[in-house]
C-alpha cells in the first residue's frame, strides 16, 4: 500500500471503531455513576460530623485496600486469555466462581486488618459491614471483565448508572431522617445486592447462570497453578487503587481526622478525571493484543503514538481544570467546610500530567507479554511513594506530602516505562524528553498566568490552544512518510 494512503487510512482510523463506542460506554457510564457518587459523599459530608464522616472514610478506604487484592488481578489475564481461548464458557465459568471464593477469602482478611488498625469500635463496625463489597465487587468486576473481552461493555454501562443512583438514593434519605452511620453502611449494602442482581440477569447477556457456575470444576491444585502463574497480575491490577487509599490510610494514622475527610474530598473531585483514562486503556488493550497477536507492529506503535498524544492532551487540560475551579467546585459541592481539600486538590492535580500515559504504557507493556516487568515497575514505585511519604510525614505534618510523594512516583513509574519502551524500539529517546520538558514548561507557565488573568478566560484560551498544537504535531506526524516501512525491528 502507498504510504499516503497508510496514513490516511490508519490516521485516527480508530475514532470510528469499537474501541471508541466501547470506550464512549464506558465513559459515559462511568461519569454519571461517579458523579452520583460524588453527590452522596458530599451528602454525607455535610449531614455528619467531620470526625463521623472521617470513621465511615476509613472504612470504606480498608474494604476497598483490600478489594484491591481480592480478584488478584486477574481480570487483565481473563482478557487476555479470552481472546485466545477456544472453550470460552468453560473459561468463563471457572473465572467467575474463583472470584467469588477469593472474595470470601478476602472479606476474612478485612476483618483481621480492621481489627489490627483500629481499636476504635465505630470502624470495627462499619468495616464488618462495608467489607462485604469486597465479595459482590469480585464477582461484578468479572462480569466488567468479560464485557470488555467481548466488546460489550454497553451491557455494563446502564448498571454503573443504576449503581451509583442507588447509593444517591441512600444519601437522599439523610434529608428526610437522619441516621447513624452504620444504618448507612447497611442500606449501602442492600443498594450492591440490587446492583449484583441486574448485573447477573442484564449485564453478562444471560450467559451466567447459577447451573454453570455450580457445574466448573475448579480443584485447589488448579487454583494454585492459575495464582502462582499470574500472581504479577494481582501486584499489577492492585497497586493502581493501592496509591490513593494506602495515602488515606496513613493520614488516618499520621495526621488528624479533618485531613483524612480533606483528603477523601479532594480525590472524590480528581476522580471524576481518572474515568476517561481508565476506561480508555481498559478498551485499548484488547486493541493491543491483537495488534502484537497478529505481529502487525507498524500498526501497534501507530495506534500507541496517537492515542499517547490524546492522553498527553486529556491530561494536561484536566490539570488546568482542577488548578483554576478546585476553589470553587469544593465549597460548592461539599461545602465551606473543608477549606484545605482545596489546596490539597491543587497539589493532587499534578498528578493527572502523568496517569493517562501510565495507564496506557502499562496496558501495552502487558500486552506485548512483559507484565513482570510492568509488576515490579509498580513496586518500584509504590516503595517510592510510600517512603517518601513515611519520611516526609516525620518532618512535616502536611497533607503536602502525600500528595507530592504519589507525584514523584508517579514519575518515576512513567520513566522506567519510558526506558524500558525505547529498548523494545516502541518509543524513541527525543518523544520522551520532549513530554517531560513540554509538561514542566507547561505546567509552570498555567501558574504563573492564573492568578493574572481570569481564570474562565485563561482556561478557555488554554485549551484552544493545547488542542491547536496537538493537531500541528498530528500534521507533522503525517508529513513523516518516510519513516513507514523503516521501522525498527521490534525487540523481545
Amino acid at each position: 500500500m502507498n504510504p499516503m494512503s497508510w496514513l490516511k487510512h490508519k490516521n485516527f482510523n480508530f475514532l470510528h471503531s469499537t474501541l471508541v463506542k466501547n470506550s464512549a460506554w464506558g465513559v459515559i457510564s462511568n461519569i454519571l455513576q461517579i458523579l452520583f457518587v460524588c453527590v452522596f459523599f458530599a451528602i454525607v459530608a455535610r449531614k455528619y460530623s467531620a470526625n463521623d464522616f472521617a470513621q465511615f472514610l476509613i472504612s470504606t478506604t480498608v474494604y476497598q485496600v483490600i478489594a484491591a487484592f481480592s480478584s488478584m488481578g486477574l481480570g487483565q489475564w481473563f482478557i487476555r486469555q479470552y481472546l485466545l481461548e477456544a472453550d470460552k464458557i468453560a473459561l468463563t465459568s471457572k473465572f467467575l466462581k474463583t472470584q467469588i471464593g477469593l472474595g470470601l477469602l478476602f472479606y476474612l482478611v478485612n476483618i483481621v486488618l480492621a481489627y489490627i488498625l483500629y481499636p476504635d469500635g465505630q470502624i470495627r463496625i462499619l468495616c464488618l459491614i462495608l467489607g462485604t463489597n469486597i465479595i459482590f465487587d469480585n464477582f461484578i468486576n468479572a462480569i466488567r471483565s468479560l464485557n470488555i473481552a467481548e466488546y460489550r461493555q454497553n451491557k455494563t454501562a446502564p448498571i454503573l448508572v443504576i449503581d451509583g443512583f442507588l447509593k444517591l438514593i441512600v444519601g437522599c434519605l439523610l434529608f428526610i431522617n437522619p441516621f447513624s452511620s452504620v444504618i448507612l453502611a447497611i442500606l449501602m449494602i442492600v443498594a450492591r445486592i440490587l446492583t449484583l442482581g441486574l448485573f447477573i440477569k442484564l449485564g453478562s447477556a444471560n450467559s451466567i447462570t447459577l447451573k454453570l457456575l455450580w457445574n466448573a470444576k475448579i480443584s485447589l491444585a488448579d487454583l494454585k497453578v492459575l495464582i502462582l502463574k499470574n500472581w504479577q497480575f494481582m501486584v499489577i491490577g492492585s497497586i493502581s487503587i493501592i496509591y490513593w487509599r494506602l495515602g488515606n490510610l496513613i493520614i488516618s494514622k499520621v495526621l488528624n481526622l479533618r485531613n483524612v475527610a480533606e483528603y477523601e474530598i479532594a480525590f472524590r473531585v480528581f476522580s471524576l478525571l481518572l474515568i476517561v483514562p481508565v476506561i480508555a486503556s481498559s478498551t485499548i488493550y484488547p486493541r493491543f493484543i491483537k495488534f502484537f497477536n497478529e505481529n502487525k507492529i507498524i500498526d501497534l506503535t501507530y495506534f500507541y503514538k496517537d492515542v499517547f498524544l490524546i492522553g498527553s492532551v486529556f491530561s494536561i487540560l484536566s490539570y488546568a481544570f482542577l488548578y483554576s475551579f478546585s476553589g470553587l467546585v469544593i465549597p460548592l459541592a461539599f461545602g465551606k467546610g473543608y477549606p484545605g481539600a482545596i489546596l490539597c486538590l491543587q497539589q493532587m492535580a499534578l498528578s493527572v500530567l502523568f496517569i493517562p500515559t501510565v495507564l496506557l504504557q502499562a496496558n501495552l507493556i502487558v500486552a506485548i507479554g512483559l507484565e513482570k516487568r510492568d509488576m515490579w515497575f509498580n513496586i518500584i514505585s509504590l516503595l517510592v511513594n510510600v517512603f517518601a511519604c513515611l519520611i516526609g510525614l516525620s518532618l512535616f505534618k502536611s497533607l503536602t506530602v502525600v500528595n507530592y510523594s504519589i507525584l514523584f512516583s508517579f514519575a518515576i513509574f512513567h520513566i522506567l516505562q519510558d526506558a524500558l519502551l525505547i529498548r523494545k524500539k516502541l518509543s524513541v529517546l527525543k518523544d520522551c524528553l520532549l513530554f517531560y520538558i513540554t509538561l514542566v514548561f507547561i505546567v509552570l507557565l498555567y501558574q504563573y498566568l492564573n492568578g493574572r488573568i481570569n481564570s474562565y478566560l485563561l482556561f478557555s484560551s488554554f485549551s484552544v490552544s493545547i488542542v491547536g498544537i496537538a493537531l500541528g504535531v498530528k500534521y507533522l506526524q503525517k508529513g513523516r512518510v518516510d519513516l513507514i516501512g523503516k521501522m525498527p525491528e521490534f525487540i523481545i
